[in-house]
């Protein structure tokens, strides 16, 4: 086999473990797939890219296993007299080299890293002790086996890896930027900030922006699930992933490539295994343990029957140590259980849900109660006024305005249901000193007074008296005050997501509990979640108040994931078990603190995500348990003499192989 070893920039090797060596290989091979099928006029990537690679990595095997094949056809089935003493053993040796010496090489790093009983020393010693005792065949086949085992293991790892990066990668190559006045096609990757992009109807945005044009229709299905196009006007943000609709437009490049939010969550996928799952961590330290062990009992298997046993030979019992330590060699956990986990991340990125590491597949799939945040979690966050009522002292047409470009501050689905409803901003409205304050509402001055937006607790901070009854209201309520006197409200409707009722029964169908918190009036969060079926809700909450309510559950004794999809939500979703964005690519700091992002926005997701976080654990425990069970019985089959070399390929290689069957099956499941 064609052993890849992953070097940095002044020649030292930077992995020594099987685990490392195979993942670097896949990334690597991930990468020049992605750069090959991407990079349509550079003809260089056809001489080193993955295609010639995986040609490579094959060849070196089938080399050695038609020299395997033939010397063992001239041992049994067609003898030849030349086929003896030194020329049979160079050509087992011509047979074990393409193979072997690439692992030997490992073995040889690893120790000089310090690493002496690795999977490569375990190997080595055992295929040259089977030279050493005559068992030129069995030595062959076994590290042949044994090469191949970590071509399919490679080939599983840089298919999942290459999945996620072609599921997920919704960049274009190429952008067209204005330059000097001229059209000039570039790669996306070299634009610069301050760049100008055109972007043709039908196009995909490369990088984010800020739309220059008047006005523009993008479709950002693939980035947030929302089906209906969004209209976006000039100075709204732009990202990479959205589809222009109808007109040519301009945007200016406002995130490097490598940076844009879009890129960010690729690499936060990408790099998910460097999180640990706590059966990984386990697994690792066993090894480090396990493997000195064995190759010591190995020993004591060659010399402790001296002593005890008459008829002693010397290469018998060498042999059965042999044996030993080819099956005791740990690739199927050390390889299997990883690769297990990546494929449950795998499987969930190709489902639009992206898990930040393989500890949170472990956290997910042990969920006992699943908090959510209702506007734009469970409901569709796509507002509608339903009703204005401004008390006859005001000019009901200025206060609306005035709200209007209040709101045009803020990028709140509630704001943007009054910009609909009331139409363009009026320009000559100048607003000064626009402040959000958390779970209340905006504060700025228009005209030279106070103007407040917000509920009715905004009213009550800044003791704004009203003579409104806030239960006879069902619907979402702005409250408006000026120059210190109630101006009246405004009233706003959401609409629950269609999947959201199903989710819920989902939930309870895994014997998850569900609870909802809402910075909402109490009133409309019990009808939303009366109408969906979670057991408690809670309303009128600021942030603060939310994270009291984690903390009340928690203290009960469940572990717990909170759902949310605002910048507001950030401190609850660190404090839970599991943290979960929704609505990926709208609240940075919310994508920054929570484990999982759920990319399409859908909450049937939220079932889907503990189902696989379950179904990856469950895969991981038949591998462990495969792997020491089939071992077990082999090495005490070996050390009693009762199983050859080809039964110890079998119970390396051979389960290897069938682990890592299991793990890669969880990416064709359906959820």
């Amino acid at each position: 086999m064609a052993h890849q070893h992953i070097y940095n920039e002044k020649g030292e090797q930077l992995c020594c473990t099987l685990e490392d060596k195979v993942n670097a290989q896949a990334e690597m091979l991930a990468e020049q797939q992605e750069s090959h099928g991407h990079s349509h006029d550079d003809h260089d990537h056809s001489q080193g890219g993955a295609g010639s690679t995986w040609i490579r990595m094959f060849a070196f095997a089938l080399v050695s296993l038609l020299l395997l094949m033939t010397g063992i056809a001239l041992d049994h089935w067609i003898r030849q007299d030349w086929f003896a003493g030194t020329v049979r053993i160079l050509w087992y040796i011509a047979a074990y080299a393409p193979v072997g010496l690439p692992v030997i090489k490992d073995a040889v790093r690893s120790i000089i890293k310090g690493d002496i009983f690795s999977e490569f020393f375990l190997m080595t010693l055992a295929t040259i002790g089977a030279f050493a005792i005559g068992e030129y065949p069995e030595g062959v086949a076994v590290m042949l086996f044994y090469a191949v085992g970590e071509i399919f293991q490679t080939m599983a790892v840089s298919r999942a890896k290459g999945n996620i990066k072609s599921l997920l990668d919704q960049r274009p190559d190429e952008v067209t930027v204005i330059r000097n006045g001229q059209q000039e096609v570039i790669r996306a990757a070299s634009a610069d900030i301050g760049d100008i992009m055109q972007i043709k109807p039908g196009e995909k945005v490369a990088l984010d922006g800020e739309l220059l044009s008047a006005a523009a229709s993008f479709n950002t299905a693939a980035l947030t699930g929302e089906s209906r196009p969004d209209t976006l006007r000039q100075g709204d943000p732009v990202l990479a992933g959205m589809i222009n609709q109808n007109a040519v437009v301009q945007v200016r490049v406002t995130t490097a490539y490598q940076d844009s939010k879009l890129s960010r969550i690729l690499d936060m996928v990408q790099h998910a295994t460097a999180q640990k799952a706590p059966t990984e961590l386990f697994i690792r330290r066993f090894a480090r343990i396990y493997t000195p062990i064995v190759v010591f009992l190995a020993i004591g298997i060659c010399l402790v029957p001296y002593f005890f046993v008459s008829d002693y030979q010397f290469s018998e019992w060498l042999y059965r140590a042999l044996i030993f330590l080819v099956i005791s060699c740990p690739c199927a956990l050390v390889i299997s259980i990883p690769l297990g986990y990546f494929g449950g991340i795998g499987a969930a990125s190709r489902n639009g849900i992206l898990f930040k590491g393989s500890n949170f597949l472990d956290r997910l799939g042990a969920i006992q109660h699943v908090v959510m945040d209702k506007t734009g979690t469970m409901t569709a966050g796509v507002f509608k006024v339903q009703e204005v009522n401004f008390n006859g002292q005001f000019d009901r047409q200025d206060i609306l305005d005035m709200v209007n470009a209040l709101e045009s501050q803020s990028t709140h689905p509630i704001a943007t249901a009054i910009r609909e409803y009331a139409g363009p901003v009026d320009g000559s409205l100048a607003v000064e000193q626009a402040e959000e304050i958390p779970g209340h509402g905006l504060k700025a001055f228009v005209k030279g007074a106070e103007l407040l937006a917000g509920n009715f607790k905004l009213m009550d901070k800044f003791g704004i008296a009203y003579d409104v009854n806030i239960s006879d209201i069902v619907y979402t309520t702005i409250a408006v005050a000026y120059a210190g006197r109630f101006a009246g409200y405004i009233t706003i409707a959401d609409s629950i997501k269609e999947d959201a009722p199903d989710a819920i029964r989902k939930l309870h169908d895994l014997q998850v509990e569900t609870t909802m918190l809402s910075g909402d009036k109490t009133a409309v969060v019990m009808q939303v979640a009366g109408e969906l079926g979670i057991e408690a809700a809670f309303g009128d909450l600021l942030p603060e108040d939310k994270v009291n309510k984690v903390k009340e559950i928690k203290a009960r004794g469940a572990s717990v994931a909170f759902v949310g999809d605002g910048v507001n939500d950030a401190p609850v979703v660190a404090l839970s078990d599991v943290g979960i964005a929704m609505g990926g690519l709208g609240s940075d700091a919310t994508i920054e603190t929570a484990d999982v992002v759920i990319q399409d926005d859908n909450p049937s997701r939220i079932p889907m995500a503990v189902r696989i976080g379950r179904q990856t654990r469950k895969i991981v425990i038949q591998n462990i348990i495969l792997a020491f069970g089939v071992k077990i019985i082999v090495l005490i089959l070996g050390a009693g003499g009762l199983a050859t070399m080809w039964e110890a390929v079998f119970a390396d290689v051979g389960v290897a192989l069938l682990a890592i069957l299991n793990a890669v099956r969880i990416q064709r499941m359906k959820f």
